[in-house]
């Protein structure tokens, strides 16, 4: 069943001990505004965890295939889209010249849109190799950003072996790697989201693929886990749904309405109990309901 109602959420989540999304461009530090020291996690790495969630619960089976995925080679799978539409004859001669008819990269687009949960979700750009055209995506989320300013604390740490004979050597038998590890003593991060009606049409995401989007975000940091990430957790979902395709109220004025501060006396937050989340229900928009998911 095709969407039917706008859609606005608010994600809460937390990180203890652990790099939430490292900065390659920083030494793998943890993201963060330099200006005012609050915590950044980038819109591509959420998404990346939904995905892998996706994934992990469909089986990687269409219509539930994932487009950008570890090792993918997107140009292969353009090229695999032309032949399931039957325009084999398209991907003959120079990579340079097979661009496609306006036909054939329509019907590849929605072949991409039907076997693909993150094109037809968050859209796609597919013109490399073999055109199958451009996906403006029903789903967008912002960068999540702290409420607190963070710390980012550096570790040294220590493999008790080495790499090669080399190494052993060099050191005489002691074989001894050290190496950094960077980590957040703890952060809570908030993100927005929203989901058009209009789009969603466009590219056939639906109800059950909104209800798949919602289980992703609740639980896909319990099967995201790892060292370098410590303990994260989703502590909250709030879904702001509207009445119309069009909408019933200014995203920014329901984002408002929730609110997360540092419990009174509570200096150097280390907890998700140092922090209480607030939800003003009072006088809703005409229009919108407010659904908890968590």
């Amino acid at each position: 069943m095709s969407l039917s109602n706008r859609y606005d959420f608010v994600l809460v989540f937390d990180v203890r001990d652990g790099n939430p999304n490292g900065d390659p461009d920083a030494g793998n530090l943890p993201r963060l505004d330099a200006e005012s020291g609050h915590g950044l996690v980038t819109d591509v790495s959420l998404k990346r965890k939904v995905r892998n969630f996706v994934g992990l619960v469909k089986g990687e089976q269409p219509p539930y295939e994932i487009y950008v995925k570890e090792k993918a080679i997107l140009n292969q799978t353009h090229e695999r889209a032309y032949k399931e539409i039957g325009a084999e004859d398209q991907l003959k001669g120079d990579e340079k010249k097979r661009k496609g008819s306006s036909d054939t990269v329509d019907q590849a687009r929605k072949w991409m849109c039907k076997n693909f949960f993150d094109v037809r979700t968050f859209g796609a750009v597919m013109s490399t190799g073999v055109n199958c055209g451009q996906v403006r995506g029903p789903v967008q989320l912002t960068f999540a950003r702290s409420v607190d300013p963070i710390v980012a604390l550096e570790h040294s740490i220590t493999r008790m072996a080495v790499a090669t004979e080399a190494e052993a050597e060099k050191q005489q038998g002691d074989n001894r790697t050290m190496g950094r590890k960077h980590t957040v003593p703890y952060g809570i991060y908030v993100a927005h989201g929203f989901v058009s009606s209009f789009l969603a049409k466009q590219t056939g995401f639906d109800e059950s693929d909104l209800e798949l989007l919602w289980q992703a975000l609740e639980n896909m940091f319990e099967h995201d886990r790892s060292a370098a990430r410590g303990e994260m957790a989703t502590r909250g979902l709030f879904v702001f749904k509207h009445d119309s395709e069009l909408g019933n109220a200014h995203a920014h004025a329901l984002f408002d309405r929730i609110g997360i501060k540092r419990r009174e006396g509570v200096e150097v937050p280390r907890s998700f109990g140092d922090y209480e989340i607030s939800v003003n229900e009072g006088e809703m928009p005409n229009g919108v309901t407010l659904l908890r998911r968590v």
